[in-house]
């Protein structure tokens, strides 16, 4: 903070994806040449966001990215294609890990809710059975089924 209380503009956190650098500044942070950038941009390997007017805006994000695609091109030697597929790989990663995470933490919802109800439901139907059994007519004699015995029979002799 300043003196007059004041925040200076370097203690703002930057959104990462936020986008904030022209051509020529983002192409000096990236430490390549305007040219290649829009290179790139053509080729759909770094798609920063555009002005009203149709200029391109960097993000920090993309000034990682291309840096991330100078390294594979010269370190590694992949070609622009195989650069273009590691990309996409990597952004179908990230998309997957977060619905993991959100699905993960549906589904801890659900169990505690699921935990919740169990307890609930288990003195309710405990509830219920006892109102049952105390409903019971003490003069009904329970229904027996008939039994499978074979008798025999012998006449009384006379």
């Amino acid at each position: 903070m300043g003196d007059s209380g004041r925040r200076d503009r370097r203690d703002i956190p930057l959104d990462e994806l936020a986008p904030l650098f022209v051509i020529s500044v983002a192409a000096e942070l990236a430490g390549m040449h305007a040219q290649t950038l829009r290179s790139y941009d053509r080729e759909g390997l770094v798609s920063p966001g555009r002005t009203p007017s149709g200029g391109r805006r960097y993000s920090q994000r993309d000034i990682q990215l291309l840096r991330e695609v100078q390294r594979l091109s010269q370190d590694e030697g992949v070609n622009r294609a195989g650069i273009k597929r590691i990309i996409d790989l990597e952004s179908q990663v990230l998309a997957l890990q977060a619905r993991l995470t959100e699905l993960s933490d549906e589904l801890d919802r659900a169990n505690a809710e699921l935990r919740k109800a169990s307890q609930h439901t288990a003195s309710s139907v405990a509830e219920a059975s006892e109102a049952v059994h105390r409903s019971y007519r003490r003069d009904v004699v329970p229904w027996r089924a008939p039994s499978a015995a074979i008798v025999t029979w012998q006449p009384r002799s006379r």
